[in-house]
């Protein structure tokens, strides 16, 4: 199985020096290869790699940066042509590659070479071809039998520098159950993060301080002489603040995916195109906030992790088909609450969309509707409220506790 894990690099101030050219020169690399895909005909990614040996004879400077890292930018520049082509097949309007600018090439990847963990005077660093030994906080211990396949050294925006490590485990993920007996469908919104069939209803995080830091920020920021001295240092505070925000997000997904990949069999969702309903208008800042797309392929992996049925159904219709009967009843969306005329079954709207989502989930494993679910009982289900404060790692019974004082 392959994994990535993300470490804080600690480099000296030559060492950030030496990151930060070493990131310029790839980026120039990159828009070299760009003008030459835009004047060239049929060119790939492998014919161009082979020019790489010829073109460090005039350009000396390619000499100071590992071979692998130059095919990585190569790969990456016809990786982004691949996708530009794929959204374009897709129906979407797409323009051309973009020439890369300075600051908006960040990062550069070690493959299969080039790099390696060593353990200085009881201190792990990170061994790096024409860079050298780089200090990291090794917070996390790699599995044992871990190889290291990848190494993408990246800056983010607040100006701290970062390793990735892709590591590959001999281990495979654990069969999937021929017959899942403990079964849970979500359906995820904006009002209520998720909403599932076990009756549990998770708010969304409360992230309002953040946003309000973060707008303060931006506005102190166009206040300054853009590219001054003051400028840059507002525009790191900018940065530090949409950091703040985006690792509570995700730390919030990371811990309600783990719960849902651990604790059941089989996972129904809702296949959504998160972005395309971004792109939706009204209403879009908090579509974007509510990252289902990145809840969705957390839970994915998770899901292959831990051997769970992961199945992602047509979303069409789940909302206003009665989970009792079958009946379809429209509902505009301030309405939350469902109503079916024809056999009377009400239900939370979001609980209703649960149900429908686990019965088309399980239909499509082959297993038929939930012998438990309102389609055959035409019960209401009550629902528990929990805070996304409460929401911990999988293994604890917060999701399961009642809750005190948070409904």
């Amino acid at each position: 199985m392959n994994y990535n894990y993300r470490y804080r690099l600690r480099p000296s101030d030559a060492l950030e020096e030496q990151l930060a050219w070493t990131v310029d020169t790839c980026r120039q690399v990159y828009n070299h290869f760009l003008h030459r895909l835009n004047r060239t005909d049929n060119t790939s990614a492998y014919s161009e790699q082979k020019l790489l040996p010829n073109l460090k004879k005039w350009w000396n400077d390619l000499k100071q940066v590992h071979s692998k890292v130059l095919q990585k930018v190569v790969q990456r520049l016809y990786d982004n042509l691949s996708t530009l082509r794929g959204r374009k097949e897709n129906g979407y309007h797409v323009g051309t590659l973009n020439w890369k600018a300075p600051g908006e090439y960040r990062s550069f990847t070690y493959s299969q070479s080039g790099f390696k963990l060593k353990n200085t005077s009881g201190r792990t660093k990170l061994w790096l071809s024409k860079l050298g030994e780089i200090p990291l906080t090794f917070h996390r211990d790699l599995p044992d039998d871990a190889e290291i396949k990848t190494v993408t050294i990246k800056q983010e925006p607040t100006g701290k520098w970062y390793a990735i490590l892709g590591v590959e485990t001999p281990e495979s993920p654990p069969a999937k159950p021929e017959n899942p007996e403990k079964c849970v469908g979500i359906d995820v919104g904006i009002c209520k993060y998720a909403h599932d069939t076990d009756g549990t209803a998770v708010e969304s995080p409360d992230l309002s301080d953040e946003r309000e830091r973060l707008e303060r920020a931006q506005r102190a920021l166009s206040r300054k002489e853009h590219g001054s001295a003051n400028w840059e240092k507002q525009r790191r505070v900018v940065a530090e603040r949409h950091a703040d925000l985006k690792r509570k997000r995700r730390d919030f997904l990371h811990k309600l995916s783990n719960y849902y990949a651990t604790e059941y069999d089989l996972v129904a969702v809702e296949d959504l195109d998160a972005q395309g309903l971004v792109e939706l208008p009204g209403n879009s800042r908090n579509r974007a906030g509510a990252a289902w797309g990145t809840f969705l392929r957390m839970l994915e992996y998770k899901c292959a992790r831990e051997g769970t049925h992961f199945v992602a159904v047509d979303p069409s219709g789940t909302t206003k088909e009665c989970a009792s009967c079958g009946g379809s009843t429209e509902k505009p969306l301030w309405v939350r609450e469902h109503s079916c005329p024809a056999c009377g079954f009400e239900a939370d709207r979001d609980a209703n969309a649960a149900w429908n989502i686990l019965s088309r989930g399980l239909e499509d494993v082959g297993e038929g509707r939930s012998e438990s679910t309102p389609v055959e009982t035409a019960l209401p289900v009550d629902t528990d409220s929990v805070s996304a404060k409460r929401v911990v790692e999988a293994g604890s019974p917060t999701l399961k506790r009642e809750p005190s004082g948070e409904r």
